[in-house]
């Protein structure tokens, strides 16, 4: 009897489980009144989920009784959140329309030339926003660029602290530095014309890695940074940001909105860095840390015309006072034999801007001059150079049917160089002969939509080297991506070229430690370059995530290296009589978590190799891996935390001939940095924490000969690892520091 009330009270239970489970949620997803297919929909805190089919219409089944909340969400739209109530056996039906966020699928302009979202561009571009650089505040992008996957500031001089800019273990020659899309920061500015922009002006920094000569011509081979600066319109009214840190560096930015007329808007923007305490840590009588004094100020105007067309024009000018070397070298020994000493004056003055023709097509006249003057001295070696270069195109874009979004561009730059090396002497070595260059040329590229999930992108350029004569540089890209866009995968390749001169782009030529020795006429480098890109999106209940793959592959010919090791004394550039690849993997991953953690990292595996003669040798100054991280955690709405930081394996350094006692190969070493935010209100907020927190160092020795840096009475052919000898560099000598700012902003 027992057994059969046992038995039945369990089929009552079951019974009132499947009755009361017997509740359902229905209805269709939407946006901007369209169908909205594979949208996640589920339950929090429950195993109840699905996804709307290709007509935007789900259903959830077998819901029990009770209070829930329903989550929507879908890549590149905004997640809503419900709050519902179900009762036994009921059929609920709700439809859900969703907002696209613009926030998750950016607005880029460096991969095609015209604006596309980020998701939809056929080229891959990765983009920085504002907010990750405060992550680790610097005083130039120059170091901001440090905890960027694949790219790395590289340090070209141990003395003076010049430097470029590696993307995929290509050197800082081969990466084109844009302002606002334009060609600002090349040739003599290389080394330093990522130093004063001022950040508060900064809307974000947009990344694409492979060559992109098609669009921007010579430079372009390795990849692009574009800096794009805010518009006037969108930005605060005041905007100040003011750190220092305990070895006595002091950056300021300020930038400030104001109106002209009722439709004339400005920004400007002032850069002020200051260092002038003479540290030794590693006790080689030689400055750490370059000294310097820069000033930096941006002024953008931007005019409101009929129609929307835009006009747009900037101003940017830069000046600079930075030295090293023995630490009692005073301007007095400025070209002396006396104490050794670096000392760079740099003036330097840009313009660029857009106007939008007022025709019924969309024809933009893009253009930009700038003038660079350098004033220096590398101990005793003077080194004075000008350089000027004017640029302007003009870009029809049209959209043909619905499937062609056709590009045409016309272009022409022109560049005068000058300086009192043997570079700008006659062929009889007697008369000053300045460099003018006119480089003319015209792209096309057409964007083809085979499909809402394939995009085919084939383009190609014309330019005419008034020195080296005509080159051609095709490209063409394929995209494809899933219906919900959460899979997207692009391929391309593309041809690259660059004309070299090396005495605007190598600073370790000028160092006067070296002679410099050119073997023959140096031809334009030329490369093609394959590259594979994955990009996954996961939204889960508590995470948005990206995963980011990437292989590229790239063959130089005719490349131009600074071969530091045929004769220790010189440096030689020679065209590569053979040929250079390099080859990687790229992988990252962003992830933010509803509870306020974000999680950024990066990692490349790389191999660049130069072989000449069938000898096979791995490049000087590039590391076969690379890591990058930042992990950010905000409290509540007052306080956050930052931990940033990047590794990096051995590289392969210059040595002066076998009897050099310096290590042949840089250790792995990491840069961590962590960060606080004190929010007091929208207004302003204090930060502080401490950098390089291992207090990372390159070894005491080396600089070479820092006892004799004017070789005196060593006969350096001979005995080369005698030689006085600051190129031995693959990082900074600022060890560990504490820093502190405040951030003040009127809106």
């Amino acid at each position: 009897m027992k057994l059969k009330k046992i038995i039945l009270s369990i089929l009552i239970l079951s019974s009132s489980i499947i009755f009361s489970q017997n509740s359902s949620i229905a209805g269709s997803i939407s946006s901007d009144s369209e169908a909205l297919p594979y949208v996640n929909i589920y339950i929090k805190k429950t195993k109840i989920g699905v996804t709307s089919d290709e007509n935007g219409f789900y259903e959830l089944k077998n819901i029990p009784k009770g209070n829930y909340i329903l989550v929507i969400s879908s890549i590149g739209y905004q997640t809503k959140s419900v709050e519902i109530a179900i009762g036994n056996n009921q059929k609920l039906t709700r439809n859900f329309s969703l907002s696209e966020d613009n926030s998750l699928d950016e607005i880029v302009i460096s991969g095609t030339l015209r604006p596309v979202s980020k998701t939809a561009s056929p080229v891959p571009v990765e983009v920085y926003s504002q907010t990750f650089f405060k992550k680790n505040p610097t005083p130039s992008i120059f170091e901001s660029l440090q905890n960027v996957n694949g790219v790395r500031p590289q340090l070209n001089c141990n003395v003076c602290n010049t430097g470029d800019i590696h993307i995929n273990g290509l050197e800082g020659p081969y990466t084109f530095v844009l302002i606002d899309g334009m060609p600002i920061v090349s040739g003599l500015s290389t080394v330093y014309g990522l130093t004063g922009i001022p950040q508060a002006l900064i809307e974000r920094v947009e990344v694409v890695k492979g060559p992109a000569s098609t669009l921007y011509g010579s430079e372009a081979v390795g990849g692009i940074i574009n800096i794009i600066t805010k518009k006037p319109s969108n930005s605060p009214k005041l905007t100040t940001d003011a750190f220092a840190s305990s070895w006595g560096e002091t950056n300021t930015d300020i930038g400030l909105r104001y109106n002209l007329s009722e439709k004339t808007q400005g920004l400007l923007g002032v850069n002020y860095f200051n260092f002038q305490n003479r540290i030794d840590n590693n006790n080689d009588n030689f400055t750490d840390l370059t000294l310097q004094n820069r000033i930096s100020f941006f002024n953008k105007v931007n005019f409101e015309r009929e129609s929307n067309k835009i006009f747009t024009i900037a101003a940017r000018y830069v000046y600079e006072d930075r030295w090293g070397g023995e630490v009692d070298w005073d301007k007095e020994f400025r070209g002396s034999d006396q104490i050794y000493g670096e000392s760079i004056y740099t003036n330097r003055w840009e313009t660029f801007g857009t106007y939008q023709l007022p025709t019924s097509e969309n024809i933009n006249f893009q253009f930009s001059a700038n003038g660079h003057y350098q004033d220096s001295f590398y101990g005793t070696d003077a080194y004075t150079a000008e350089q000027l270069i004017g640029f302007g195109q003009f870009v029809y874009n049209k959209q043909i049917k619905e499937n062609h979004d056709l590009l045409v561009g016309l272009a022409y730059r022109y560049t005068f160089y000058d300086d009192n090396t043997f570079a700008t002497i006659d062929e009889n070595g007697v008369v000053n002969q300045p460099s003018v260059t006119h480089l003319p040329g015209i792209f096309l590229q057409d964007e083809i939509s085979l499909s809402k999930q394939n995009k085919l992108l084939l383009g190609t350029r014309w330019d005419y080297n008034s020195a080296h004569g005509s080159i051609i540089s095709p490209r063409i890209n394929y995209k494809w991506n899933s219906k919900d866009n959460a899979d997207i995968f692009r391929a391309s390749v593309g041809n690259g070229f660059r004309v070299a001169n090396i005495f605007t782009e190598d600073h370790a030529a000028l160092t006067g430690a070296r002679e410099v020795e050119f073997k023959g006429e140096l031809k334009p480098e030329t490369s093609w370059n394959a590259n594979l890109n994955y990009i996954k999106k996961i939204n889960t209940e508590n995470a948005f995530i990206t995963l980011d793959a990437s292989t590229f592959y790239t063959y130089f010919n005719n490349r131009i290296l600074p071969d530091y090791e045929t004769d220790p004394n010189k440096i030689i550039y020679a065209n590569l009589n053979g040929f250079s690849i390099s080859k990687g993997i790229s992988l990252n991953t962003d992830i933010l978590f509803t509870n306020g953690l974000t999680v950024n990292a990066g990692a490349t595996f790389m191999e660049v190799s130069v072989t000449e003669n069938s000898i096979k040798t791995r490049q000087l100054l590039t590391e076969s891996f690379s890591g990058v991280w930042s992990i950010s955690y905000k409290f509540n709405s007052s306080f956050s935390f930052d931990y940033t930081g990047n590794v990096y394996g051995p590289m392969r350094l210059p040595l002066l001939g076998k009897n050099d006692k310096r290590a042949a190969y840089s250790p792995w070493y990491s840069i961590q940095n962590i960060q606080i935010i004190k929010k007091f209100s929208n207004s302003w907020e204090i930060y502080g924490g401490v950098k390089n927190l291992l207090n990372f160092t390159p070894a005491a020795n080396s600089i070479n000969g820092a006892n004799n840096p004017f070789d005196a009475g060593v006969d350096t052919q001979q005995n080369p690892e005698l030689a006085f000898d600051p190129s031995y560099v693959y990082a900074s000598n600022q060890g560990i520091r504490a820093f502190a700012g405040l951030r003040y902003i009127i809106f």
